[in-house]
């Protein structure tokens, strides 16, 4: 009588690939998060300045006939606006938004040009996206540069014992002499590293508490999400 035996793998042949895998997926999250962060204040820029600008002109010609048409194309150009920083939201967070919701233009608007402006005028919807594009303005240029400090300052702060040398000393040591009075370029080398390592080791919380913040306003305005 043969037995026959199932030779089980061992625990750390599976957990070294899972373990791989699961911080491939973290990298990736937070490259996501600080594309989504970076490219937002370009974003943000445009949307601003077509919503503010697009604004002002169609309300200050309302009373000629070119009124109606700039508010109805300003409109239409935020909602697209809208709609790039819902698919960014929706990539970065992995949780899509709600699909947008059509107000129904009522019959007797008609089915012309001037019907076609005015469902656009008087959709909730639509001037609530414009409101986002200057309210996430702010907060884009927060976000923005919190991030660009946090990774970059980190980063130059980490290898500040690289290039210290070639910065004018005029008879202080640095940021820890004029700070705490403590002379030495060691001691200064030391607390600019420790500033980096603490700036770099932060960088992953305080970036996704970035990209809730700017994310949320997003749900709220654009489709009246959920945080």
């Amino acid at each position: 009588m043969t037995t026959t035996t199932n030779v089980q793998p061992a625990p750390h042949s599976l957990s070294a690939p899972v373990a791989m895998a699961d911080g491939s997926r973290r990298g990736g999250r937070f490259g996501r998060e600080v594309g989504y962060l970076l490219s937002g204040l370009p974003l943000g820029i445009a949307a601003f300045t077509l919503a503010v600008t697009g604004f002002a002109l169609g309300v200050s010609t309302l009373v000629l006939v070119i009124g109606l048409p700039v508010l109805a194309g300003t409109l239409s150009m935020t909602r697209y606006l809208a709609r790039v920083e819902a698919d960014h939201i929706a990539a970065v967070t992995g949780r899509p938004l709600p699909a947008r919701s059509e107000r129904p233009a009522p019959e007797r608007e008609g089915s012309g040009s001037r019907g076609g402006r005015w469902k656009a005028v008087r959709d909730p919807q639509a001037w609530r996206e414009l409101v986002h594009a200057v309210l996430a303005f702010p907060v884009r240029v927060v976000t923005f540069a919190l991030t660009l400090t946090w990774l970059v300052g980190g980063l130059g702060e980490f290898t500040y014992g690289l290039w210290s040398w070639s910065i004018p000393r005029d008879g202080h040591d640095g940021l820890v002499d004029l700070a705490f009075g403590v002379t030495g370029r060691g001691a200064d080398i030391a607390f600019n590293t420790a500033v980096g390592v603490f700036l770099l080791a932060t960088s992953v919380p305080v970036v996704r508490g970035l990209t809730v913040m700017q994310a949320s306003l997003g749900r709220v305005l654009l489709r009246r999400g959920e945080l």
